[in-house]
């Protein structure tokens, strides 16, 4: 039997790349002569290096950059492909879990360290790049990371602004001319997973800004910064980016990713799936397992079980899904490909217990199932 073991993280619990460790081990502990293929995957968040380098699949680097609040830190990214595709993960260098809920501040916090880890990527030769921006702690619209690539951000007096979403309300002109050469080789993918414009309601600051330390005063002050940024743009790039699907993702950067990097926005999951060319073994499939700490209805839209049970579906090969838990009516997975799934959970457990435990009920779930399975086949 062929088993293509394919989960997304369990946060706070598990890696996507130990949930696949600990689903292979439940199989094999039942059926060891069974072959698995392991597909960590990620969409587009917190995992998308592992998914797309680990398991062999390519090598890891780090980088010592330009933390969100400037201080120094050792940024993780990696190569894969034939050498020349770097993969970035911005929450390495300007994610929200590199600093503390006290000292949470979007007007400060700055994307400088994620254009320092795409100048390490050209600094290697790389000609592609996959930007995964999930996990930001920032709302600068990508005028740090542009920054660290060479582009000058001026006010009314000819100065250069600081870094962080306030400064941005200054910003009088976009000087474009020191924008590293090099990019104009290398092509840039998103893996994004949000759909925001960058202002308004539905916007970077709104939306996302409260969970970054904005209170309702700076959540508007940080709107109308980014209003301004996205008023120079149109004025002296000539790009009217701020209703574009997925500018305002990660504070912005996908707008400044678009803009000034020329940047091409993906559904995260399709384009983790492409990348690692699923599709070549899928045919020969006989059971796909995924699965993420909570399946619910946003599972749906954009969400790694989904997308990889989607493709699945193409060659009818039955899905099964795990999860932490299941907070909706199973059946409406059903739409996407996924024929079952199930709580790892045998009883009710506290949420600190389920995260704690969560490695070991995986394995024992998968283990319990395909003894079901194996019961079924030799009546």
């Amino acid at each position: 039997m062929r088993i293509m073991i394919a989960p997304d993280k369990f946060k706070d619990s598990m890696s996507a790349t130990e949930a696949a460790a600990r689903i292979a081990a439940g199989i094999k502990s039942v059926m060891p002569e069974a072959v698995l293929n392991l597909f960590p995957l990620s969409d587009g968040g917190e995992g998308l290096t592992e998914a797309l380098c680990g398991e062999g699949k390519g090598i890891f680097k780090t980088a010592r950059v330009s933390g969100p609040l400037g201080k120094p830190v050792e940024a993780r990214w990696g190569i894969t492909g034939n050498g020349d595709l770097a993969v970035i993960e911005m929450a390495a260098a300007s994610g929200l879990s590199l600093i503390s809920p006290e000292e949470r501040d979007p007007k400060k916090t700055t994307t400088y360290g994620t254009g320092e880890l795409i100048r390490a990527a050209l600094d290697h030769g790389c000609k592609e790049v996959i930007i995964g921006i999930g996990g930001s702690a920032t709302n600068d619209g990508g005028a740090g990371m542009a920054e660290a690539l060479g582009i000058k951000f001026y006010d009314a007096e000819g100065e250069t602004i600081g870094r962080g979403g306030s400064e941005l309300r200054k910003l009088k002109r976009i000087d474009i001319s020191g924008l590293d050469k090099r990019l104009e080789e290398v092509s840039v993918k998103v893996a994004c997973d949000v759909d925001n414009p960058l202002t308004g309601l539905h916007g970077a600051s709104h939306i996302y800004g409260p969970q970054k330390g904005a209170d309702p005063d700076t959540v508007k002050e940080l709107d109308r910064a980014l209003v301004q940024l996205a008023h120079v743009i149109h004025k002296d790039l000539g790009i009217d980016i701020d209703k574009k699907p997925g500018a305002g993702a990660a504070g912005g950067l996908g707008a400044g990713l678009m803009a000034f990097l020329g940047a091409t926005l993906y559904p995260g999951i399709e384009l983790v799936l492409d990348a690692l060319k699923i599709e070549n073994l899928l045919p020969e499939c006989d059971l796909l397992i995924t699965g993420e700490g909570s399946l619910d209805s946003q599972t749906l839209h954009g969400k790694a079980p989904a997308g990889v049970a989607r493709r699945a579906a193409l060659y009818s090969v039955p899905v099964i899904a795990l999860a932490g838990r299941i907070s909706d009516d199973p059946t409406i997975f059903h739409s996407v490909g996924i024929n079952a799934c199930f709580a790892i959970a045998d009883g009710p457990l506290t949420l600190s217990e389920s995260l704690e435990r969560g490695p070991e009920l995986i394995e024992r779930k998968i283990r319990e199932l395909m003894l079901f399975r194996l019961a079924v086949k030799n009546k």
